[in-house]
């Protein structure tokens, strides 16, 4: 692999607002993500610009009947000023690290990539984020963010997350690759994901990984993504891609996830590429690692593939 030379300019995007709360009356504890990881000494490690902070608006425990979605208006607001601010920053030439957060932040960078032209996303995550559930009323109002933000980026949702500007949908799934995603089986009564595996997004489960390895997986979406007319892409990556046993503090830990060295295998190979325009972490929740274990070792894994 060549090395790559960024200028990286870490940002935090604190917002729990895509999530449900884990218990009444708490807010999810991924707010604590991007304070975590620089206690872990990333920006120092990176040698990376402190580029600050994009605070969220207030988390409601309330549905929203309008969008469908828990704090619907309030991802929205948000999602237009962390475009703004990841604009500024890869207008500047820096390459933004945006410390979430739950992935219902990507809805932040899409947007600020769609303004600039057509772009790809690669998408690691334990869970697809895409499939609708099969009995979506019983959820309406309740929807999350976090758990469907490829679906929201790729243009399926309500027009208030979807069609920001009017530039929905903000990546083509032809354009998005997904790696890591696997299923239990009450993921198979709950949700229709015939309609990720019927898609045109690149899909590389966990199966595939299994099958030929973490590094073909790595290597196969870098060719999607060099074969797609894009000016660049952007790197999703959500803790619970890595196995519960080395991550358990995220809110849905897999069962069968990548390794500490598969994982970070996978992003030196995905960062190697020249095009890739910036990168965000979510769903650590430092509140489910009183030891602080799981973060050194997600922050590790950051600073070893970003450096290498």
């Amino acid at each position: 692999m060549t090395s790559v030379q960024r200028s990286i300019a870490v940002l935090d995007a604190p917002s729990n607002l895509g999530l449900r709360p884990p218990r009444e009356g708490h807010q999810p504890g991924v707010r604590g993500l991007a304070a975590a990881l620089r206690g872990h000494g990333l920006v120092d490690r990176l040698g990376a610009a402190d580029a600050g902070r994009v605070e969220p608006p207030p988390y409601s425990f309330d549905g929203d009947p309008v969008t469908g979605y828990r704090n619907g208006p309030a991802i929205a607001e948000f999602s237009v000023r962390l475009a703004d601010r990841v604009g500024d920053l890869l207008d500047a030439g820096r390459f933004p690290l945006v410390l979430g957060g739950d992935c219902g932040i990507a809805l932040g960078p899409a947007l600020a990539l769609r303004r600039r032209g057509a772009y790809g996303f690669v998408y690691l995550d334990g869970h697809d984020d895409y499939s609708p559930l099969l009995d979506p009323a019983s959820r309406h109002g309740r929807f999350t963010a976090g758990g469907t933000a490829l679906a929201l980026i790729t243009g399926h949702g309500p027009a208030a997350l979807t069609g920001i500007e009017g530039l929905g949908p903000y990546i083509a799934e032809e354009h998005a690759v997904h790696i890591g995603a696997q299923y239990e089986p009450e993921d198979l009564e709950l949700f229709d994901i015939e309609r990720f595996r019927t898609s045109p997004i690149h899909r590389y489960p966990i199966e595939y990984v299994r099958a030929h390895g973490a590094s073909a997986a790595a290597e196969a979406a870098r060719r999607d993504l060099a074969a797609a007319p894009v000016e660049g892409h952007w790197i999703h990556i959500d803790a619970d891609v890595l196995d519960r046993s080395v991550m358990p503090a995220v809110d849905s830990p897999n069962p069968d996830g990548l390794s500490v060295p598969e994982f970070t295998e996978v992003l030196a190979i995905l960062l190697a590429d020249p095009r890739v325009a910036g990168m965000h972490v979510g769903i650590y929740d430092p509140e489910l690692d009183p030891s602080g274990e799981a973060g050194r070792a997600l922050a590790g894994a950051l600073v070893s593939a970003l450096i290498r």
